[in-house]
């Protein structure tokens, strides 16, 4: 079941009992719609209150509540109903955490609780690897190919102006060896580009020679020129060696 099935099946009042009993049972006294609160729970042993928004689905609307409830308390949770998809959970939880809200959803066909996350402060960690990536291909792209909010079309990466720096020149010279291809457009990883074939542009026609196929031509016709690498520009007078 998708989560608009779900939505369409379990209304917001719905989540109220199973969110009740599931405090209830951590000894809490629960009550609902308190000063503009879906739901308030106290316990004895906790003078902070902990509060929970509900709504049939995750929406920046439940988020900016969950973010108001904030003001008086630090235990905030955001509730909706269970729904498949790994990668949109996580990411809903990690939108929590850097926010320092509590996560819970309510499986509908028999209203189990669970809490993917606690309110807390965030504090990310961060990836060297991935920060490495970005800066690689920012700094290995030349030029600015593509035209941002792009959806739904085929990217100009660093790897693919290689590719295309590459079938330019078997297109102009025919079948070449790697190292000659590396050498005339400055691309050192031209041999692997061209013996991978991500794109199928490629293919060995000898040992070390590779030769541009009609999917490559092809190719050259869908994507705009590169411009050429740094170290293939002349230098301008300006910062010409004296």
């Amino acid at each position: 079941m998708d989560q608009t099935r779900q939505m369409a099946k379990l209304r917001e009042t719905d989540l109220y009992p199973p969110i009740k009993a599931f405090l209830e049972a951590q000894g809490y006294e629960v009550k609902s719609e308190v000063a503009g609160a879906d739901v308030m729970a106290m316990r004895a042993d906790d003078p902070a209150p902990v509060i929970v928004e509900m709504k049939t689905g995750m929406n920046l609307t439940l988020v900016q509540q969950g973010v108001a409830r904030q003001a008086v308390t630090d235990w905030v949770y955001l509730a909706v109903p269970s729904f498949r998809g790994r990668k949109a959970l996580s990411g809903h939880i990690a939108l929590c955490r850097r926010l320092g809200l509590g996560l819970m959803t309510v499986r509908a066909r028999d209203g189990h609780v669970d809490v993917h996350c606690d309110p807390g402060p965030y504090a990310p960690r961060a990836s060297r690897v991935r920060q490495g990536r970005l800066l690689r291909e920012f700094q290995r792209r030349v030029g600015d190919p593509n035209a941002g909010g792009s959806v739904g079309v085929k990217l100009v990466t660093a790897y693919r102006q290689d590719a295309l720096r590459c079938a330019t020149f078997l297109l102009r010279n025919g079948p070449a060896r790697g190292a000659i291809v590396a050498k005339a457009v400055a691309v050192p990883r031209a041999t692997s580009i061209m013996r991978d074939d991500h794109y199928g542009w490629f293919e060995k026609v000898a040992r070390g020679v590779y030769a541009l196929t009609p999917a490559g031509q092809a190719g050259l016709n869908d994507f705009p020129a590169p411009p050429a690498p740094l170290s293939l520009r002349p230098a301008s007078s300006e910062s010409a060696d004296p």
